[in-house]
C-alpha cells in the first residue's frame, strides 16, 4: 500500500507551517487563519459549525476563536431568536486581512498544482473528496467517543 496519507501528511504541514510565518505580520498566531477564513467566508456562522468544518474538536475550536475575537479579528452577536446562540463575524480588522490570506492561499494552489493539466487537477480534487468523505466517517465515530477496529 502506498503511504498517500503521509503524502497529505506533508504537504499539510509545509502548508501550515508557511501559512503561520507568513501570517505572523498580520499577528495572526498558529492556525488562527483556518478560522479567521471560515468566519469570513460564513459571516454568521456558530462556533460548533466552525470546528465541525475545520475537524478539530470544540475546545480547540474554542481556543482560537477566543484569541481571535480578544485580538480584534471577530466579534461574537447573540442570535435574534435565541440568545444562547452566539453568531461570529469579522471585524473590519478581520476583513482587512482576509484578502491576503485568500492571496496565499490561491498562490499556494497554484504552486502545489503547477504543471497539471485541467482534467488532472479535477481528478485529484475528486479523489480528494472522496479520502476526506471516507476520513470523515471514522472521525464522527471516534469523536463521539467510540474505538476504531483495526
Amino acid at each position: 500500500m502506498k503511504e498517500i496519507l503521509r503524502e497529505i501528511g506533508m504537504i499539510a504541514r509545509a502548508l501550515d507551517s508557511i501559512s503561520n510565518i507568513e501570517f505572523i505580520e498580520c499577528d495572526l498566531t498558529k492556525g488562527q487563519y483556518l478560522y479567521l477564513v471560515r468566519i469570513c467566508e460564513n459571516p454568521g456562522i456558530i462556533q460548533e459549525k466552525v470546528a465541525e468544518t475545520i475537524k478539530v474538536d470544540r475546545t480547540t475550536a474554542a481556543r482560537a476563536i477566543q484569541k481571535l475575537e480578544m485580538n480584534g479579528f471577530i466579534e461574537k452577536k447573540e442570535d435574534e431568536h435565541n440568545k444562547k446562540i452566539k453568531k461570529l463575524f469579522p471585524t473590519e480588522k478581520g476583513e482587512k486581512v482576509y484578502p491576503f490570506i485568500k492571496r496565499e492561499n490561491d498562490h499556494s494552489n497554484r504552486i502545489a498544482l503547477a504543471g497539471f493539466s485541467e482534467g488532472e487537477e479535477e481528478t485529484l480534487f475528486k479523489l480528494l473528496q472522496r479520502v476526506r468523505k471516507n476520513i470523515e466517517v471514522d472521525w464522527e465515530f471516534v469523536k463521539k467517543g467510540n474505538k476504531r477496529n483495526y
